[in-house]
């Protein structure tokens, strides 16, 4: 027994080291993966068909020639950010020029873009009622970002004056039916509900200093992100 099991072990270690290759081969395939990945999500350029249509082509063939759901994925979250990307730019281009250039600051990082609008831009004091400009500056926002699947997330923001008399009780009240108004107009021009939506902060997060008027000003708020893919 002892013989036959040494017979065994020597050769399980011969098919064993015969096999290594494969793991190399299996590293390779998945640098050349990667390598291919990079390149053609940088060959995307929306304004030029015919190189669309080349990426498209090629697309199909490193499915065909990789197969599996892994480059799939990586070539649809490629082609995501690529679209992401371009929706960003024509918001910065939109958003920094003519009459909107001092009405909309945006930010963005790896995580969303951010377009800040202050109450002024769209409210009157202490209402949540969009004015009838605020339709003109929130209409150029949602045609962008109607153009991809992304989340939207729209936050309303408040001072810390209490609230007095009139149809809300509290800031907080005030910030969500904000952002429930925002939301609605995103909706009705053609932003899917599936991907909106709406929350309420009152004042809990400022961003200025509520004890002077320009703080305050800043604090009184709307926030639209666009939410990257992951």
């Amino acid at each position: 027994m002892a013989i036959y099991k040494q017979r065994r072990d020597e050769v399980e270690n011969h098919l064993n080291k015969g096999a290594l290759w494969a793991v190399t081969y299996g590293d390779l395939m998945s640098y050349l993966m990667i390598f291919f990945l990079v390149l053609f999500s940088f060959s995307i350029t929306k304004n030029d068909k015919t190189k669309n249509r080349k990426y498209e082509e090629s697309l199909g063939n490193i499915q065909k020639a990789f197969g599996g759901n892994a480059v799939s994925r990586g070539l649809e979250r490629a082609k995501a950010q690529e679209n992401e990307s371009q929706v960003e730019s024509n918001l910065k281009e939109s958003m920094q020029s003519g009459e909107l250039a001092n009405l909309v600051q945006i930010q963005s990082n790896e995580r969303k873009v951010k377009l800040v609008l202050t109450e002024g831009v769209l409210f009157a004091s202490g209402k949540a009622d969009l004015k009838e400009p605020a339709r003109k500056v929130l209409a150029p926002i949602a045609a962008e970002l109607k153009k991809i699947p992304n989340d939207v997330i729209i936050e309303g923001h408040t001072d810390n004056v209490p609230i007095k008399n009139g149809k809300y009780t509290s800031n907080w009240e005030l910030s969500m039916a904000r952002a429930y108004s925002v939301l609605e107009f995103m909706q009705g021009e053609g932003l899917n509900s599936k991907h909106l939506a709406g929350i309420g902060y009152g004042d809990n997060r400022p961003v200025g200093d509520n004890s002077t008027a320009e703080g305050r000003a800043k604090n009184r708020r709307i926030e639209i992100s666009l939410m990257k893919t992951d």
